[in-house]
């Protein structure tokens, strides 16, 4: 197996939609565009979630901003959709006129706020498992860490006393080596 395919999950493999894998992939590929990330753009193309802490952080910071253009956008768009009620309102004179217009026009703010929720939500989905897997990777980097610190203390601890043992012999071997020598 490639080395990449071994820190990598195909994101088939995540629960996520056909739609939900198609934003994985791109924007994964665009937080890997961002933070220059070769290894994250190359796992993105070939259909897989790099799993190391570093890409993962990138795309998670990368979909909280994504969630909150959204969030900024289905605000605004909610403004509109209120401004668009008060003018039908304001208008109601003239309401058999413009009416098929603003109606149209809500309709059409209205059909966006939900596109944009559903992406949101999609998103949501996407970030929350980024953020699982990105906790996992850390666990396991702080598991690895934390192991390969004792066994190098296990591993220095027992050369320290060869080293004692072996001192001692090489003493004595060297001086009879040296006797030989001369």
């Amino acid at each position: 197996m490639p080395p990449t395919e071994a820190n990598t999950v195909e994101d088939t493999q995540l629960g996520l939609t056909d739609e939900e894998i198609a934003l994985l992939r791109y924007h994964q590929a665009q937080a890997a565009g961002s933070s220059s990330s070769r290894a994250a753009s190359r796992a993105s193309s070939q259909g897989r979630l790099l799993l190391d802490s570093s890409s993962l952080a990138a795309l998670s910071r990368h979909l909280d901003r994504l969630m909150q253009q959204i969030q900024v956008r289905i605000e605004y768009l909610s403004e509109q959709s209120s401004i668009v009620t008060m003018q039908q309102y304001d208008r109601a004179g003239n309401l058999v006129d413009n009416a098929d217009a603003e109606i149209a026009r809500f309709q059409d703010i209205m059909s966006q706020i939900d596109e944009l929720e559903v992406d949101f939500d999609r998103i949501a989905h996407i970030r929350d498992i980024v953020r699982d897997y990105r906790h996992r990777v850390e666990q396991l980097e702080r598991e690895l860490e934390h192991s390969s610190t004792s066994s190098r203390r296990d591993r220095d601890g027992h050369r320290h006393h060869s080293h004692r043992h072996g001192h001692s012999q090489r003493h004595e071997g060297g001086s009879s080596g040296r006797r030989h020598r001369h």
